[in-house]
């Protein structure tokens, strides 16, 4: 009988289906592995096809459903071992299949794929691009030691005509093949051949360094080689396990494109990772965190680090579940917090106490305090941002360094008579706090830096997820939590995703990670209809780069060929008359998608911008029999019923399916979170880019559907997606 891999395309496919498709696709499974060879080829039920202008002459398709088709790699070494590849509607995976081609990698011995049809593309066109450049990427570099290190005579030639780095950049995987690009990807970096046998090839278990002295790979050595992205059918259980114990384990794959990354071998300091959602950051992070431990000393200690509670718990259990049993053990060296809990511990151990933490509203309300002697033409709210933004931001001890200080990022012109008085009145704000034992966040961070500053470091590493929305406080606890040296700080983060107003020049608070940067470009999330639909959300706004402040000189960062390979339906936004109307029609969402789709409930995700809709949907829901929980209320895993949350609390999750509602024009952008524009113009831009940001990642936390709707008048936020 046949024997039956599936690669981990295959499996990425096989998640976003619907439930009954899933099944066909086990059956047709069962089916397979029954059969002897000659039964499967004679089958009209599986229906096993070449494919008549397929660019490798092993890629076969079988009928999984009458519009759904599985791409198959057939062996032609005499074994019986048949990989699957994909499985999609019958025309996408006929259009994928045609234009792929299959390979062994000559110093890896794994399988790898390649874009045939783009490739071939992209030697012409770089051919003729490269005629009039005498200097190109590779050319201190042989064809032997290329050859040596597995690039093979296809991607050769292109590697021959790139002349810069961008050029090799837009052959990426999955257009060429991954082992190969990485290669080339080290030897553009900078480093010698050598230095990439090391890390790349040696790993993989190969020892003979010459091309032609190696023994032949055959194909279905190959497939076996290549376990971590191919598993074996080896039981009827083996589908089943996949979609439930192992769907975890396949989430925090890491994609040859990112293994770079997360395995250096040591960076000379600080080191940063940018991609807009849905790339696989924080994959990268905790492989990074796995590798940190498994290659440092017995005590040196890591720190991993995130923006809120919630997203810490994932980080603890998604980092338990990479290590494993065989690593578990390594736990014990890792700290996964967030960093204002980390510096209120340090108060706390410190000073034997830590402050209350200030709500915003009971903030709002010290500042009336402290402001009731002064006649200040500002509000609160700008009291609040300019004490946050300016004196926090910059650490500033004394009226003196106030007065001095540029005020970078803020529009109102301040002149030293009233930062006078606004120094009075920030200190009667910090003796108010301290007399009622309280204190901001950003005022804990403060302190606790200077504390670390004062007894010295405690990490030997340092790994920050969701980088983009910590405030200047936060970095330097972070900086003086680890010794400025080698792979101290490893930062990974999307601008686009900045919901919170927290602007920062890293190197001016010695976090340098120039020439040390990595931007992720394709999505593993997301389907492509839904990717462009929220990027379009941003059209139009600048959004500065991670680690930059506010300088017109600093470059800005884009989501130009952010990209995803899955394909789906395209986004539906939708008005109603009223929210009676919109509830309505959003449970008939969410049963279509159970019922008809076949998502379990807990795949499914509502959010809204504030609680008090959330707890509207959560009330709608289940009194008409649907399932419903809050994501405050930090339901596990096992735990059944649709996901409701606001739009902040859905931050670094991700669902199969998300339904946005009350997208209206009073809650986005909302008034009261926007400074007035004759207020201070430069932040009324930046809170409204927060609102925009916002919205953006609320919508692309959905993987397979998303479903945005509104009553009465709709969000400006959403005109560039509008009919």
């Amino acid at each position: 009988m046949p024997r039956l891999a599936l690669s981990e395309d295959f499996v990425a496919d096989l998640i976003t289906l619907q439930r009954p498709v899933q099944k066909e696709v086990n059956e047709a499974i069962q089916m397979f592995r029954s059969m002897t060879v000659h039964q499967l080829h004679a089958s009209k039920g599986l229906h096993l096809e070449k494919l008549e202008r397929a660019r490798d002459r092993r890629i076969r398709t079988i009928r999984i459903t009458r519009f759904h088709r599985g791409v198959l790699l057939a062996p032609d070494d005499g074994s019986d071992l048949y990989t699957l590849l994909r499985v999609a509607a019958h025309d996408d995976a006929i259009n994928w299949a045609v234009k792929r081609a299959y390979s062994v990698n000559g110093a890896t011995g794994a399988l790898e794929v390649r874009n045939v049809e783009a490739l071939e593309q992209m030697e012409t066109y770089f051919e003729s691009k490269a005629e009039a450049t005498p200097v190109r990427l590779f050319e201190r570099h042989s064809d032997t030691v290329l050859h040596n290190l597995g690039v093979d005579d296809q991607v050769l030639r292109l590697a021959r005509v790139c002349v810069t780095v961008d050029d090799l950049t837009v052959m990426a995987p999955p257009m060429m093949p991954a082992d190969q690009y990485e290669v080339l990807e080290y030897l553009a970096a900078g480093y010698s051949a050598d230095e990439v046998w090391e890390q790349v090839i040696a790993p993989r278990g190969q020892t003979v360094r010459a091309a032609g002295e190696r023994p032949v790979v055959s194909l279905s050595e190959a497939v076996l080689n290549t376990s971590d992205r191919i598993v074996e059918v080896t039981g009827p259980g083996e589908l089943e396990r996949i979609l439930s114990e192992d769907l975890a384990r396949w989430r925090v794959f890491l994609h040859p494109a990112q293994r770079r990354f997360a395995h250096h071998p040591g960076f000379n300091g600080p080191a940063q990772l940018t991609g807009g959602p849905g790339t696989g950051k924080t994959v990268v992070a905790l492989h990074r965190v796995r590798h940190l431990l498994r290659t440092g000393a017995e005590g040196e200690r890591v720190l991993l680090t995130t923006f809120t509670n919630a997203m810490a718990a994932a980080l603890r259990d998604s980092l338990a579940l990479l290590l494993g049993q065989a690593d578990a053990h390594l736990l014990d060296r890792v700290d996964v917090t967030t960093v204002d809990s980390l510096a209120a511990r340090v108060v706390r151990e410190t000073q034997g106490r830590s402050p209350k933490p200030l709500s915003a509203a009971a903030e709002r309300t010290a500042w009336t305090r402290a402001m009731a002697r002064e006649e200040l033409p500002w509000t609160e709210q700008f009291l609040s941002q300019e004490y946050r933004n300016v004196v926090l931001a910059q650490g500033l001890r004394s009226p003196e360094e106030y007065l001095s200080c540029v005020r970078r990022g803020r529009g109102t012109q301040v002149g030293r008579v009233q930062r006078a008085r606004l120094w009075r009145v920030m200190e009667r704000f910090d003796a108010d706090l301290a007399s009622r034992d309280s204190a901001t966040y950003t005022q804990l961070c403060d302190r606790a830096a200077r504390l670390l500053g004062e007894r010295g470091p405690r990490y030997r590493h340092v790994v920050v997820d969701e980088a983009q929305d910590l405030h200047p406080a936060q970095w330097r606890v972070l900086r003086a939590c680890v010794a400025p040296q080698s792979d101290d700080i490893f930062l990974v983060g999307d601008p686009h995703q900045r919901i919170y107003d927290s602007r920062v020049s890293l190197r001016s608070l010695g976090v340098h990670v120039r020439g040390r940067t990595q931007r992720l470009r394709v999505n593993y999330r997301s389907t492509e209809e839904i990717l462009r639909w929220s990027a379009s959300l941003l059209d139009g706004h600048r959004i500065g780069r991670l680690g930059e402040d506010d300088d017109e000189d600093a470059g800005a960062d884009s989501l130009r060929g952010y990209r995803s390979e899955l394909r789906g339906r395209i986004p539906s936004a939708r008005g109603h008359s009223g929210q009676e109307e919109e509830l309505r029609a959003l449970v008939e969402q969410i049963r279509v998608w159970i019922d008809q789709d076949g998502i379990k409930p807990s795949e499914i995700a509502v959010c809204a911008r504030f609680n008090t809709l959330v707890d509207a949907v959560i009330a709608r829901l289940r009194r008409e029999g649907v399932p419903a929980v809050s994501v405050k209320d930090d339901p596990g895993p096992g735990v059944s019923g649709v996901r409701v949350a606001t739009m902040h609390a859905m931050k670094g999750l991700e669902f199969r399916c998300v339904a946005v509602v009350g997208v209206t024009s009073a809650v986005l952008p909302f008034a009261p979170q926007v400074t007035p524009a004759e207020v201070d113009p430069l932040q009324h831009q930046r809170d409204l880019l927060a609102e925009h940001c916002l919205l953006f990642v609320a919508c692309t936390r959905a993987r397979d559907a998303l479903a945005v709707s509104w009553s009465g008048l709709r969000s400006p936020l959403l005109d560039p997606v509008a009919d």
